[in-house]
């Protein structure tokens, strides 16, 4: 038991981060208000409670990706550049968490951990992996706006700030 431990003790797991949930609810927001066109950054901020500086900080690599347009200026702000339903939470996840793994020995392409020939934990961290990765690939942005329950129309009613 102490030589399964030390090995779950060793392999911190990588969780979505702030940044991660964040940007896909900003994505979410822009598909939900674009109609035709851009969405003001600042009103995104303003329903979702995040920084408007720590939103922008985050959109080039969705921008790089060919998600996200973005406009400068007085009719500028931002929209998806592709169908709701053609953008996963995977794909976002990857976008802006770079990698993301169960375990840090999952981290490379080839499994370096001098125990993985013989760690007995190995495949369940390989499976949960999997499960995570298959799941977050199969709900994309379309089937969050879908399920979407209506938000409050006053900020101040809001329970709290995330």
């Amino acid at each position: 038991m102490d030589i399964v431990y030390d090995i779950l003790r060793r392999c911190e797991p990588v969780l979505i981060s702030t940044k991660g949930r964040y940007i896909t609810r900003m994505l979410v927001d822009i598909a939900m208000h674009q109609g035709d066109g851009y969405v003001p950054m600042k009103d995104v901020a303003a329903r979702q409670q995040i920084s408007k500086k720590y939103i922008e900080s985050l959109t080039a690599p969705l921008a790089e990706a060919g998600i996200l347009g973005i406009r400068r200026g007085h009719t500028g702000g931002y929209r998806l550049l592709v169908p709701p339903e053609e953008v996963t939470l995977w794909r976002i996840v990857s976008l802006t968490e770079g990698s993301l793994h169960a375990v840090a020995c999952l981290e490379r392409p080839v499994n370096t951990c001098a125990r993985c020939g013989f760690c007995i934990t190995l495949p369940a961290w390989e499976g949960l992996e999997k499960v995570v990765r298959d799941y977050l690939e199969s709900v994309t942005l379309g089937q969050l706006i879908g399920q979407a329950r209506p938000q409050p129309e006053n900020i101040a009613d809001y329970p709290c700030g995330v």
